[in-house]
Order: C-alpha cells, then structure tokens, then sequence
C-alpha cells in the first residue's frame, strides 16, 4: 500500500493542510502533523524523534507543536517545543490531546486533526503574534513516510 494517502483521504489531508495554514496565518509559530502506521511501541517518543528529525527544534523562538498519530498502534501524542511549552504548560497539552483524542473515538480523525491544530493555532497567536517579517520555516503538509 502506498504511503501517498494511507489515513487520510486527498480530501482530509486538504482540510489538515488548510487548518495549518490558517492557524500559522496569525503567528510566528509553527505546527506539523507526522502520521505513521507504527510507533514502535512509545508514541511519544517516536514523537520526540519525529520533531527533532523534521527540524522543528530549529524554529526562531522554539514555537513549533506536533501533532503524531500512529495509525496502526492507535496512538496519538502531542509535542510542544520550548517556547511554546514554556507559555502554556502542561494543562494545555492535556486538554488539546484529550479533545483529539475525543474526536477519534468517534471516528473523525482528520476533524480532531483539525479541531486541535485550530487551538494550537489561538495559543500561538497569543503568545508570539504574527510578525511582517514572518517567514514559514516549515512545510504544512503531512509528514509520512520514512523519516
């Protein structure tokens, strides 16, 4: 099976990218989505692996979030770099990842995808607002494949 559309379907994906797009319109921060079929056992480091190998350490001000999903495993975990995790705490991320993982449960994974990049989205333009200058230091598409 190609890895090409192997979650989501072209429509779904369109509607990840364009929430990324819109939440990053109103800040300096960065969000990705990483989907795999396996996590090898710990999503959440895999996630931690995943950020650092997509370059997400190397935003300005250490504002990037990730959003992981292991499809296979049926795991999702989500990452907040430095600067971010600094100005929301640890509640934040709960609640985000709880709201997510709600829409799972129910079988709308691209709308918890979305749903969750939307709040991340507010909680970055409240703490590092878009600047004139603001370039998008990441791609918004959806990291698949071999990393």
């Amino acid at each position: 099976m190609s890895d090409q559309h192997f979650f989501f379907t072209p429509e779904q994906e369109s509607e990840i990218t364009n929430a990324i797009g819109k939440a990053e319109k109103a800040t300096s921060g960065e969000i990705r989505v990483r989907v795999e079929h396996k996590s090898n056992g710990d999503a959440y480091k895999r996630a931690v692996y995943a950020f650092e190998k997509l370059g997400m350490t190397k935003t300005e001000l250490r504002n990037g979030i990730l959003f992981y999903l292991s499809t296979d495993d049926h795991q999702f975990a989500l990452i907040g770099d430095k600067g971010i995790h600094e100005k929301v705490g640890q509640s934040f991320w709960d609640s985000i990842r709880d709201a997510v993982i709600s829409k799972f449960k129910e079988g709308d994974f691209s709308g918890g995808m979305v749903d969750g990049i939307l709040k991340c989205g507010d909680a970055l333009a409240e703490h590092f607002p878009y600047q004139e200058d603001d370039v998008n230091e990441l791609s918004d598409d959806i990291s698949k494949g071999k990393l």
